[in-house]
């Protein structure tokens, strides 16, 4: 899975009421998208609106938004344009210790987070966005990146579904539509979680003499482009198919 390719969603065989459930979080992103666009602003401008300058690396808003109950997270920042060109910024999301479900077990790391740092607990997904406003890609990324809590992918994946941020700090509409983007492109981060496992053993494999995890020669480990309304598209195409 690599910059530039989509990842083969097999929506066809999912249940009818996931395929509602995701087509209802399409709506939900349209709607966000219909709100702003009244008020003549965009998901990135919501998250930045407060600040006179923004700054690269800092994270917006500061201090992250945190839902306390579900245990998302997530902040919005950007790198110098070399590094991701058409890119303005992306989300960085996470799963809190208190939201990782009890018996999930974290990979053995020769350098772990300090039991005591409660800034995160495991990175799930990013999401690049446009100088426009709109998601591009969405990513994932080595564990030195963030300095998270490593988990695998069967550990992983169980807890996009647990991703939620519920109150109206910063932006309501940006905290509507970043729940909505883990139930419409569920199968996508999937298997971009599989994919990033993959990715990390074939470079231990290729490297055995490094710790992987700390390599700041492998900082993305998966990546495909994305587009909502195609996602939309093909989950309405799908959600037709079976139920005719």
């Amino acid at each position: 899975m690599s910059d530039g390719k989509k990842a083969n969603t097999g929506l066809a065989a999912l249940p009818s009421a996931d395929l509602e459930h995701m087509a209802a979080a399409g709506q939900e992103i349209r709607g966000c998208y219909r709100v702003l666009k009244k008020a003549k602003s965009n998901l990135v401008r919501e998250i930045i609106r407060f600040h006179d300058t923004f700054y690269e690396w800092d994270h917006y808003p500061p201090g992250d938004a945190v839902d306390w109950e579900t245990h998302g997270q997530y902040y919005y920042h950007a790198h110098p344009k070399s590094d991701r060109p058409g890119e303005h910024g992306h989300f960085h999301t996470f799963m809190r210790y208190d939201g990782i479900p009890d018996g999930a077990e974290p990979y053995a790391l020769a350098h772990p987070q300090k039991e005591n740092d409660d800034r995160i607990g495991t990175h799930l997904i990013s999401i690049s966005m446009d100088k426009k406003g709109f998601p591009i890609k969405m990513f994932t990324v080595n564990r030195w990146v963030t300095d998270e809590t490593w988990y695998g992918a069967d550990e992983l994946i169980p807890m996009l579904d647990r991703y939620e941020i519920d109150h109206t700090h910063p932006s309501w509409a940006v905290n509507r539509w970043l729940t909505a983007m883990f139930r419409l492109f569920k199968p996508q981060m999937a298997e971009l979680i599989r994919a990033r496992d993959k990715k990390v053993g074939q470079w231990r494999k290729k490297y055995p003499e490094k710790d992987i995890f700390e390599d700041r020669k492998l900082e993305v480990t998966s990546e495909i482009t994305i587009s909502v309304d195609a996602q939309l598209r093909a989950v309405e195409n799908a959600l037709k198919r079976a139920q005719d």
